[in-house]
């Protein structure tokens, strides 16, 4: 019965990545999906997710738990870590035992300190090229089974067809003015997650939270939605409607 539970949500996983490839798709919706699914299937308990941006740089694109993002971006800024090695290598990286490794001392002090005692890392990829990598964390020891692993990479790769289809014919530069569209949401996001929690008082993880459950309640991309509070077009207040009340 749990295989069957296990498989009916990544197939439902497949469908929901699907279901995001519209003319208009938000990027940055669809890999906080697939990184959010994945974690949910494989039981981890957060996850992350880095692109190459329009000058070749890795940089966080989405996130589930602000401890991921802040294990990610000591990465990046050391330039070490089992995501970074992951990315040069265009293969998994497992680190069942973070409190067993010497191979980077600040990576392990840091997820340590967060409270992650493994990680499993995954190439975003598509015929030898790789645009980032999807990075799971665990809060106990152990290594992904071979087929979470399977299943992870299979959530990956379909994620990476979907951000490198090609619609126009100039191929490149569609690819590189979509990795910086996403990068470019991520830091309007990241500006509306600060007001809403600043304004109801709510944590950086719960203030997200609302902001994608308003966004999916009435059909915005998170692009927009964060756009709209930011400028403050849209009062913070509003995110704690909900449609069915606002109708009555």
């Amino acid at each position: 019965m749990a295989s069957t539970s296990r498989e009916d949500r990544l197939n439902a996983a497949f469908v929901m990545v699907a279901d995001t490839l519209t003319d208009d798709y938000d990027v940055v919706e669809l890999l906080h999906t697939l990184v959010s699914e994945c974690t949910e299937i494989v039981k981890v308990q957060a996850g992350g997710l880095m692109l190459l941006d329009a000058d070749g740089n890795l940089q966080v694109v989405a996130s589930t738990t602000e401890s991921a993002e802040l294990v990610e971006v000591l990465q990046l800024a050391a330039g070490v870590g089992p995501c970074l090695d992951c990315f040069a290598m265009g293969e998994q990286v497992s680190v069942p035992d973070v409190s067993a490794t010497t191979r980077w001392p600040a990576f392990r002090e840091e997820a340590l300190r967060r409270g992650f005692h493994s990680t499993h890392a995954i190439p975003l990829r598509l015929r030898g090229d790789t645009i980032g990598t999807m990075n799971l964390f665990g809060t106990s020891i152990g290594a992904l089974s071979d087929r979470d692993a399977s299943a992870a990479q299979a959530l990956a790769d379909v994620a990476t067809i979907s951000i490198l289809q090609q619609r126009v014919s100039a191929h490149a530069q569609v690819v590189a003015e979509q990795l910086q569209r996403a990068l470019d949401s991520r830091v309007l996001i990241e500006q509306a997650k600060g007001a809403v929690a600043q304004a109801s008082g709510t944590s950086m993880d719960e203030s997200f939270a609302l902001l994608r459950r308003y966004a999916r309640d009435r059909n915005l991309t998170l692009h927009a939605l964060a756009e709209a509070i930011t400028n403050r077009s849209l009062p913070v207040s509003e995110l704690t409607i909900s449609p069915r009340r606002k109708r009555a």
